[in-house]
């Protein structure tokens, strides 16, 4: 199973599941980070972390360890 964490700049990918567990979780799904939403993939600091992902038309900054909880399916097109 990939992750947003296992993209590349420019690569999207639809979310399939949303780990973590009680305040985590329901933080990524207040953010719009729910199943069935696409997210791209757009910067990767200098350190490698974080990573800003676009979702839902806005661009949101997250750490490498929490994108890792975030399954995606592969994007058909």
């Amino acid at each position: 199973m990939r992750t947003i964490d296992d993209l590349t700049i420019g690569e999207s990918g639809v979310i399939s599941q949303v780990g973590g567990e009680g305040a985590l979780r329901l933080r990524f799904l207040d953010m719009g980070l729910i199943p069935g939403t696409t997210v791209i993939l757009q910067k990767i600091a200098p350190m490698g972390d974080p990573i800003q992902i676009q979702v839902r038309g806005y661009e949101l900054t997250i750490r490498r360890e929490d994108a890792r909880k975030i399954d995606l399916r592969e994007e058909r097109v």
